[in-house]
Order: C-alpha cells, then structure tokens, then sequence
C-alpha cells in the first residue's frame, strides 16, 4: 500500500511520515501551497517558502519521494470564496474545517492517488477505527489522546468515504512525545512552532484581509445594558431557548461608530476603539442589514451567553450515518462549539426544521457560522453549520 503523507514542514506531519516509513510502509509526501496573495497577512506569520525548504529536508531524511502540488484554485473557491460570503451575511466561519473537508480530504486526495497512492495520512491528533458488522464496513472518528491537541473538531464534516481513505499516525500519541520521537531522528522539524491562524493562509488583520471584497462602511455601535434582559419575555419553546437575543437599537445607547459590522464576531474584544469603562466592552450581536454592533461591558455580560442553538436540517452531518437521529428523537451528547473547547453536557433534540441543542449550562459566544461538533464518549458522532 503507499501512503501519501501531507508533508506541511510542521513537526506533527513529519513524525506521521517516520512512524509510517518505521512501520514498513511505502511512503511519498506531498507538499501543498494552497494560498499566493499575502493581503492582510502580517509578516512573517505565513512563510510558505520556509515551510517548503524544511518539507523538503525531512522527506530527503526519511529518503521518501516528495511531490509539491498547487491546489490554490481548488482553494480559493471552495474555502476563501465561502470565508468572504459567510462574513458578508454576517457569520463568523471556520475555514479550517472547509479546508479538512474539501482540501486535505478531497482535492489533495484526489491528487495524491493521481501520483499512486492508495491512501492519505495527515499529522492531525484524532483517530479513526474501523467496525464490521454483517460484511458491512464503517468508521469511528475518536478524539485524539491528548487532551491538549485534540483535533477531532476540525475533521467534523468528514465523510465515510473520505474516511476510508485517511490515516492519523499520531492520534495516540502526546505532543510532547511527538517531537521526542522527531529529535531523535533527528528532523529538521524537531523545534519548529506550530502554525496559527487560517489554515495556510495565516494569521491576518482580518479587517484588511476581507476588504479585498467586503467594503468598509461606516455604522453604529450600540451598547447593551443588563437591564435590557429584564424586559425580554421568558424563554418556553425549542425555538425560544436556542435563539439569539432579539436586539435592536432602542435596547441601548450609541457607545460609538465602526467600519463595517461584518468585521466582527461575537466575543470580539479588540478593534472596538471605546473608553470610559470599568470592564472591557465585547462583541454580544451584529446586524449587517443594518449595520450595527451591538456590544456589553464585562466577560460576565449577559448577551455573551445563551441557552442553546439551532442548525438547520440540510446543514446536519453525521460523520457516521448508522448513528443518525430521526425526526423526534432526543439525545444526551457532549457538545463542543469551537476549538479546544471543553466538551460540553447537552441535549440534541432532532425536529424536521433540524437539530436543537441545550446545554446543561448557558454557553459564552455562540456564533452563528461556526460548527457544533457533537460526542458519544470519545466518537465524533457528527456536527452542523451553527444557524443562529
């Protein structure tokens, strides 16, 4: 079998191509530059070519062909194109899960079988094991062991078949053993800092970055006071208790003015340019149709925290179909909402609009655009496009 591995110039990719070369197995890398224009990004947070220079040296260590590919197009349209239209309604995405699903496990998947390969591995700190039942076979995306590093989330919209077709070579391992095992074979990746920011793009001032299509306009800032909360009706339905707040002007005061509510997303602190409080001032709502930020002082702010959510029903995935809910069906998950989240107590209840989930207790930032990943112990059972 030859197993492609995506090769990023990260210690976690290399030490997945050692243990596989260890194992027996005949390995290829492949290198990916999924991304040109450098707008927004700052400086020195993105060097591709660096990455490409240490790829190529662990490759040539481990003495395993290496391949670079351009998958820049397939990119642009499938990740950044949606990133934009997303900030445009006002949503805040995640566009590392977009690249896992339609990059590392579909356009580079498809080039790596291209060049011979029967299957792809990737650096992520998840696993995958298989079930057979009846002759039939299917597979469990599990969390990986450490803690710390879970990686699960971000292959939350992961399909059965893309699954059949990827391995994670580090998922039982700790990162701190992770680059042991990179020192002692000696990589030139050993010491090196993992990325941060949008998946190879970078970290960016977002800001900049989206007025390559998004236009500045200038807008109010309306802030909230704890007292708003007192006059809203009390929370009875599914509908009700997975809403967000229904905000609107004559709810607050003008605190100040902004360049555009599609710039910011809830929980946002910084960018907001506003004095004379006790506590920092957050993001708790935006309105693009108005365009309004609407914004409350101090992290225990009302409006930060809600009861539940909503995902509309063609926006649910179940990364193992055989665990699907049916229309009228409950269930006790734990819930996570963004990365690195601690797992969280809830209950799905699975309607024909789509899925409702409540959690045990009030969740802080809530974003609509983001993905709700939903856990059966250690099994990512499935996850959905945040609706509201």
């Amino acid at each position: 079998m030859v197993i492609a591995v995506g090769l990023s110039g990260g210690v976690d990719s290399s030490v997945a191509a050692l243990l596989l070369k260890q194992q027996g197995h005949e390995v290829m890398a492949l290198f990916m530059q999924n991304w040109h224009d450098t707008t927004g990004t700052l400086y020195g947070d993105c060097p591709w070519k660096d990455d490409l220079a240490i790829a190529r040296l662990v490759a040539k260590k481990l003495d395993i062909p290496f391949h670079f590919i351009d998958l820049s197009a397939d990119y642009s349209k499938k990740v950044v194109d949606y990133l934009f239209a997303e900030y445009a309604r006002g949503r805040t995405p995640n566009p590392d899960v977009l690249c896992n699903r339609e990059i590392k496990f579909d356009a580079f998947l498809k080039a790596a079988m291209d060049l011979g390969a029967d299957t792809v591995a990737t650096g992520h700190y998840c696993r995958k094991e298989t079930l057979t039942q009846n002759g039939n076979t299917a597979y469990r995306l599990l969390a990986g062991t450490d803690p710390n590093k879970d990686q699960s989330y971000f292959l939350c919209q992961l399909s059965q078949e893309q699954l059949a077709k990827a391995l994670f070579p580090i998922g039982h391992l700790l990162k701190p053993d992770v680059r042991k095992l990179a020192a002692a074979a000696g990589l030139p990746s050993a010491d090196k800092k993992d990325s941060q920011g949008i998946c190879f793009v970078g970290k960016v001032d977002l800001p900049v970055f989206l007025q390559q299509k998004l236009a500045a306009k200038e807008g109010d800032i309306i802030e909230i006071m704890p007292g708003f909360y007192d006059t809203l009706p009390p929370h009875t339905t599914l509908p009700e208790r997975c809403a967000a707040y229904p905000y609107h002007p004559s709810g607050g005061k003008k605190a100040g003015t902004h360049q555009g509510a599609h710039f910011f997303t809830i929980g946002q602190r910084h960018g907001l340019h506003i004095g004379g409080h006790v506590e920092p001032l957050f993001v708790i709502a935006t309105d693009v149709h108005t365009n309004t930020v609407y914004v409350g002082e101090g992290h225990a702010h009302q409006g930060l925290y809600r009861e539940g959510l909503f995902i509309a029903a063609n926006d649910i995935h179940w990364v193992r179909p055989a665990a699907a809910m049916t229309a009228g069906e409950e269930r006790t998950c734990r819930v996570r909402i963004r990365y690195r989240q601690p797992l969280q107590e809830a209950t799905l209840y699975r309607r024909d609009e789509g899925m409702y989930i409540v959690f045990r207790q009030a969740q802080r930032g809530i974003t609509a655009g983001q993905f709700a990943g939903w856990y059966d112990g250690d099994e990512l059972l499935g996850s959905g496009v945040i609706n509201n």
